[in-house]
């Protein structure tokens, strides 16, 4: 039976990266992850970080980055936005390092090269196309994770900016609410990631989370929701017009 790789996670107790860490650990893996030692003495994370091998280092320290990497077969970036430009460091040290087989950068959203995005989400998207082609150039065999839309993030509340549960009365909908989505529960992308991992199929390709029966409009998601609560609730339809003037009117 062949042995199974060793998986560097960078961001593990970030909020996608805990999935990843877990289901790596599931799946048998030796499983470790950068961590930081802010994050050791942080109560939750601390907490989290017992359920690994940590691998002390920093993404901003190239010696410590380059040490954790030459531990890893596998490594899987699950950095917050904020750090996604700083991912060429991570290239950086498996291009040194030699001996990566895998590497999926941190996006786990939309796919970047095909996405039709005004600012501010026009740049941040930018710099993830500019990390796929800094991967590409160096030669280094990736997979590039279209998860879209995190469970928790939207269908907790329905969508709703500012909301944490779904709505009981009314409910705002961006345009018609007709296009469809497709909605993720965390837990699946971790263990899609993993499975991804030593799968020859992805190797070099965008590997898109798609199960058909997570494919839902808004207004679908309303009304099941409505089914369930056995309450109707108002539609507050919103036009794409009215949507893009408040975006440009927080820039």
């Amino acid at each position: 039976m062949a042995e199974k790789s060793k998986v560097l996670i960078i961001g593990g107790t970030g909020f996608i990266g805990k999935f990843i860490v877990e289901a790596s650990t599931k799946a048998g893996h030796s499983t470790f992850a950068l961590v930081r030692e802010s994050a050791v003495s942080d109560p939750v994370k601390g907490k989290l970080i017992e359920s690994f091998k940590s691998s002390g280092g920093d993404l901003y320290d190239h010696e410590s980055l380059l040490k954790a990497v030459k531990q890893a077969d596998v490594v899987i970036s699950a950095v917050g936005s904020s750090q996604s430009a700083d991912q060429v460091k991570i290239i950086a040290a498996i291009k040194e390092a030699g001996n990566i087989k895998r590497f999926f950068p941190s996006e786990f959203g939309n796919d970047v090269d095909r996405v039709n995005a005004v600012e501010p989400a026009k740049s941040a998207f930018a710099i993830d196309v500019h990390i796929r082609r800094a991967i590409e150039a160096e030669g280094i065999p990736y997979t590039y994770v279209v998860s879209h839309c995190f469970a928790s993030y939207f269908l907790s509340s329905l969508g709703q900016p500012g909301h944490s549960s779904p709505p009981r009365d009314k409910v705002i909908i961006p345009g018609n609410g007709i296009p469809k989505a497709i909605f993720n529960e965390e837990h699946d992308i971790g263990t899609y990631i993993i499975k991804a991992m030593d799968d020859p199929r992805t190797l070099n390709k965008i590997f898109y989370i798609k199960p058909p029966k997570n494919v839902y409009s808004l207004n679908e998601l309303v009304s099941l929701w409505e089914k369930k609560t056995g309450k109707m609730l108002e539609r507050i339809y919103v036009p794409e017009e009215q949507i893009l003037k408040q975006i440009q009117g927080q820039l």
